[in-house]
């Protein structure tokens, strides 16, 4: 059109409104401003009666940009429950990666090593998947940009163990003969089958000994995708709370909270969206019982 684009874009970080989506317990929301110099970008505090706070100034100084300058320093920041992210860093042509780099041996591994709460460590798979150390849970990143995608490990399982890359691809006369004992895999080729000439496994080793596998997904990715649909959950709360109300009054309970009710579906455990555990008790953990 005959009119250029002028100007550029300011992000600002917003919240929510309602009590019941809040995950930080926060309900605000935010407040554009204008004056003779530019805007402001407010805050309006719903839970101290809509006291609006301004976060920061913006200034134009031309059609082409702007200059903003924050009004405070970050009252969200909680020091004793955030923790800061680490995000590898792959390099480029004339700066190496981060020193949480690992790198492979002459015999294409990656040697076990001890992970703790604090190991800074990180590596691509030959598929070109990048995997990591944060916090004591292994994590995959986008291969590009190098963003956490998802949990793969969590730290109550990992802590106190080792991982490592072993090479698992066999030769084609090994892989007929494991295969010939699968049914249904009868003269399959494992080279064939991986269409990934080197293909690897990724593995942990505990204090006693145990092996564990770190199996990716079908579709080749690690992290589990373990977060479940809000909409989901919600109505199998519903039900729950239904069955609870149904039982209380066949079994005439002065309270619905007596109800013993409990739900079975699928391999998930819990009405919960999040997880931030992927042990297994009685397989990769000590049982509960």
């Amino acid at each position: 059109g005959p009119y250029p684009n002028r100007g550029s874009c300011v992000f600002a970080q917003t919240s929510v409104m309602r009590a019941g989506t809040s995950r930080d317990g926060r309900q605000q929301s935010r407040l554009i401003r204008g004056n003779k110099d530019g805007f402001e970008i407010c805050t309006v505090d719903h839970q101290k009666d809509g006291k609006v706070r301004v976060d920061a100034t913006i200034s134009y100084r031309g059609d082409t940009n702007e200059v903003g300058i924050y009004a405070h320093e970050d009252e969200a920041y909680e020091h004793d429950k955030y923790f800061k992210v680490y995000q590898p860093c792959a390099g480029d042509k004339l700066h190496p990666p981060d020193d949480g780099f690992k790198r492979y041996d002459v015999d294409g591994n990656i040697p076990p090593f001890d992970v703790d709460l604090d190991t800074i460590a990180w590596w691509y798979m030959s598929c070109g998947r990048a995997l990591g150390m944060l916090n004591g849970n292994l994590i995959e990143y986008d291969s590009s940009t190098l963003a956490p995608l998802g949990l793969v490990v969590g730290a109550d399982e990992l802590v106190g163990k080792k991982v490592g890359v072993i090479n698992s691809g066999l030769d084609a006369d090994t892989c007929i003969m494991m295969m010939d004992d699968e049914e249904g895999m009868e003269g399959a080729d494992c080279a064939s089958l991986a269409g990934d000439t080197r293909e690897q496994a990724v593995v942990m080793l505990d204090k006693t000994g145990l092996v564990t596998v770190v199996q990716p997904n079908e579709d080749g990715s690690y992290w589990r995708k373990i977060v479940r649909n809000k909409m989901v959950r919600m109505k199998e709360v519903r039900r729950v709370q239904a069955a609870k109300m149904w039982a209380a009054e066949l079994l005439e309970l002065e309270d619905e909270g007596e109800a013993n009710v409990v739900s079975s579906w699928g391999p998930y455990m819990t009405t919960s969206g999040t997880a931030k555990k992927t042990a297994v008790p009685g397989l990769t953990a000590k049982s509960a019982l």
